[in-house]
């Protein structure tokens, strides 16, 4: 008896935890005006943004998004041509990506009040400190495997 308990329990445990592991993989699925939506409402709900805040700030992701698929479609078109970008290009690119990430922030700077700012600033800068993280376990994980 005891053996079937703990059967049924380990086999709830396992589906409960395999729909779960199924719900954060939703995002890749929604379109990008879904996810669009979805940035605003998070920023909308975490910076207390009035209607005219949210507007402009949709506005400003939509024009980020269009870069960044314009970005990866010149990417692709280098991948398949099986072409490798030269120093001077790979600079040139990181020059173009830091001056929009500048003007993005600027941008940003311009629609918020100063204490939406910093807490924008803020949340940005503990996502870019996650995202270091998870470079360094990944690399971490690399070099494991080539062992």
């Amino acid at each position: 008896m005891k053996k079937l308990f703990v059967l049924v329990l380990l086999v709830v445990g396992l589906t409960t935890f395999a729909q779960e592991k199924g719900k954060r993989g939703e995002g890749k699925e929604m379109s990008p005006e879904q996810r669009t939506e979805m940035q605003v409402k998070k920023l909308t709900k975490d910076l207390d943004l009035n209607e005219k805040q949210q507007k402009e700030v949709k506005e400003l992701l939509n024009t980020q998004k269009e870069d960044r698929s314009e970005m990866m479609e010149k990417r692709k078109e280098m991948k398949e041509t099986a072409e490798k970008a030269t120093k001077e290009q790979r600079a040139e690119m990181k020059a173009k990506m830091d001056k929009k990430k500048e003007a993005i922030d600027a941008k940003m700077k311009s629609i918020l009040t100063d204490d939406q700012y910093k807490k924008w600033e803020a949340t940005k800068e503990d996502r870019n400190e996650k995202m270091g993280d998870r470079k360094e376990k990944m690399k971490e994980r690399r070099a494991k495997k080539s062992e």
